[in-house]
């Protein structure tokens, strides 16, 4: 991904000791050659296009912390990092793509699992069509608010760490009383898309440490004196994981650790305990995919080839097998549906391929073939549906996730307005 981490182009150290006035100098240089830049056309942002997956490394990467959900329509807003203008800058608001990858605690996931105030990485493009974009479109980007709207990948920074083979490596334990800090670095030689740089991360009562398959507080390991209670103790490199989430000094680039997994058991069991929390979301909703092509039979029947969306748990994907019945019901960009379980299409899957061995980021690279004796207006190519074998649940989902009406099937941007 092509990173706009204004940290890493203007060169200012990760602690905030960068002389203030150079910095100063090099943020108003940057502000100045926006203009020029939006005009370069390699520059310009991607565009995708509808039946076609864009390649992770046309997006533009950006860092924040997530400050709103509306995840019934998957789309929020993010609190860009960016040098001189975090704290007076607006929201980015945000939707994923329909076939977006949203992954937290290294695992498939939801808007909704995601709490308030993580620090998020993502990489985001122009929307594929502005007209009916969920978000506001942005027509002229400024510091905090790029044009970039719509993300094919979001994930917290244990999820890019393990994407990356990183870990953070702890150095230093200092405590004063009910809370202290963190000295830690990640290496990030080649750029990257993440925090580089050694950084002072604070921690207290409320940091969820994992040790193994335990569940641990700060208290519990000053208790056992692995930690020091008070004072600091020193750590050669210690492989960890940090979670993290805003901080009062958030204009300086500060953050607090929410979660701390001390070795690599304890970030497989939260990425596990994720994942079989995604796998339940999932079977309840049925798979998102698009269609490719339609085969049109005599009376209505049809055969619908269809590629099914990436980024989810392999047991998922396994259910699909040629000869199983299933079920397959129209879908919006957002992935809602209208009444799954009532006006989804029965059918039986003739086969079911891996036509792509590495396929881009946001396809499964598995393309389905469904025989049914009827197909609904919303079966055509490049249109989104949501399919499921029959061992999955048949049932309706909450509510408040279906489409009820033109403002609901449409999502306005309106509430974005700042």
């Amino acid at each position: 991904m092509k990173s706009a981490h204004a940290t890493r182009a203007l060169g200012i150290d990760s602690l905030g000791r960068a002389n203030s006035l150079y910095a100063a100098l090099l943020v108003g240089l940057a502000v100045t050659l926006l203009p020029a830049v939006s005009v370069n056309a390699a520059d310009e942002p991607y565009r995708p296009v509808s039946g076609s997956f864009p390649s992770l490394s046309k997006a533009v990467s950006h860092r924040g912390e997530l400050v709103f959900v509306d995840h019934v329509n998957r789309r929020g807003s993010l609190r860009l990092h960016v040098d001189g203008h975090f704290r007076e800058a607006p929201p980015h608001h945000f939707a994923m793509l329909p076939y977006g990858v949203i992954r937290y605690r290294g695992a498939p996931a939801e808007l909704r699992d995601i709490p308030i105030g993580t620090v998020l990485y993502g990489g985001f493009f122009l929307p594929p069509d502005p007209k009916v974009s969920a978000v506001p479109v942005i027509q002229n980007a400024k510091p905090g608010k790029p044009r970039e709207t719509h993300a094919i990948l979001l994930e917290d920074g244990p999820s890019l760490c393990l994407r990356e083979g990183k870990t953070w490596k702890l150095r230093e334990v200092e405590i004063n009383g009910a809370s202290g800090h963190l000295i830690a670095s990640l290496k990030r030689p080649d750029g990257g898309d993440g925090l580089g740089g050694e950084h002072k991360i604070t921690i207290d009562g409320s940091t969820r440490i994992w040790r193994g398959k335990e569940l641990l507080g700060l208290a519990d390991l000053v208790a056992e004196k692995t930690w020091p209670g008070s004072g600091k103790r020193a750590f050669k490199d210690l492989p960890i994981h940090l979670g993290l989430t805003w901080h009062d000094r958030y204009l300086y680039q500060q953050f607090h650790a929410a979660d701390v997994w001390l070795d690599e058991t304890a970030i497989q069991v939260a990425g596990e305990r994720q994942r079989q929390i995604h796998i339940r979301h999932i079977r309840h909703r049925w798979m998102p995919a698009w269609v490719d092509s339609v085969e049109h039979g005599e009376f209505g029947d049809a055969i619908v080839t269809a590629t099914l969306f990436g980024g989810m748990a392999d047991s998922l994907y396994a259910d699909f097998k040629p000869g199983v019945g299933g079920q397959m019901c129209v879908a919006e960009d957002t992935l809602r549906t209208y009444w799954p379980n009532h006006d989804g299409m029965e059918g039986r899957f003739l086969s079911v391929e891996k036509v792509v061995e590495q396929p881009p980021m946001g396809s499964s690279g598995i393309q389905i073939k469904m025989e049914m004796n009827l197909v609904l207006e919303g079966f055509r190519p490049g249109r989104i549906v949501r399919v499921r074998p029959n061992n999955w649940p048949k049932v309706k989902p909450p509510k408040e996730e279906l489409i009820d009406g033109l403002e609901s099937r449409w999502p306005s941007p309106a509430v974005f307005q700042n």
